[in-house]
């Protein structure tokens, strides 16, 4: 398997963050089955080292031509270290849906640990840029599929048990579950369940990035190949 220092791969824009940065995405160079989103949480940046890591580990013509990807939806969150955007919005709690609520939701500070903090959810739904952008693109794009990677719960959420989400839980060994056991009001999940738009939330396990690249990644690589 070759392996690359930088992405060659056309990146395109769909819009720009609260702090200017520019929103890019790998288009399909064929109609959208599968969209990859990455990084939503700036705090999570090992799903957008993952993502990276994948397409860096194969030459740009074997990445299956249906396949669009995200390498980070929340750049600034990511630069800032922070799960919300530069507007401290949880951006996976931004969407319009019928639950979402205006206000604050609690995050965990430690995943394996009850302590919480408060992130906001926006002013209103799709308040934030990023949002507004993400949507437009699904909008867009019309993907059959969408597949999140998130952490570090360690599991596969896919209420429609669907063969991919199968395949992934299979391949990784992390429980294949329908809900993630707690609410997640205007989560980018409950928007695509109103839309009728299959939903697969990857959340990686607490490992470093190095256990992440051996354990995840290959699994990421196959996907992008095809081979699921």
């Amino acid at each position: 398997m070759s392996k690359r220092t930088a992405l060659e791969l056309p990146f395109a824009t769909y819009g720009r963050t609260v702090e200017g940065r520019f929103l890019n995405y790998i288009d399909s160079k064929l109609s959208c089955d599968l969209l990859i989103v990455a990084g939503i949480h700036g705090e999570e940046a090992d799903t957008t080292v993952a993502l990276s890591r994948a397409l860096r580990s194969i030459p740009p013509h074997d990445i299956t031509p249906n396949i669009a990807a995200i390498l980070c939806a929340n750049p600034d969150g990511l630069l800032l270290g922070t799960r919300g955007n530069a507007n401290g919005v949880d951006l996976n709690r931004n969407f319009p849906t019928a639950d979402w609520k205006h206000g604050t939701t609690p995050c965990l500070w430690h995943a394996d640990e009850e302590e919480a903090i408060p992130i906001s959810t926006g002013s209103d739904p799709a308040s934030e840029p990023e949002s507004r952008a993400l949507i437009s693109l699904l909008e867009a794009l019309l993907p059959k599929q969408v597949l999140t990677l998130h952490g570090p719960l360690g599991c596969v959420d896919d209420p429609d048990a669907s063969p991919l989400g199968k395949w992934i839980a299979e391949k990784t060994s992390l429980p294949l579950v329908s809900e993630i056991g707690y609410p997640t009001p205007g989560s980018m999940g409950t928007w695509a369940g109103e839309r009728g738009l299959p939903w697969i939330t990857w959340e990686f396990p607490a490992e470093s990035i190095e256990s992440i690249s051996k354990t995840q990644v290959p699994v990421l690589v196959d996907i992008l190949r095809g081979s699921t």
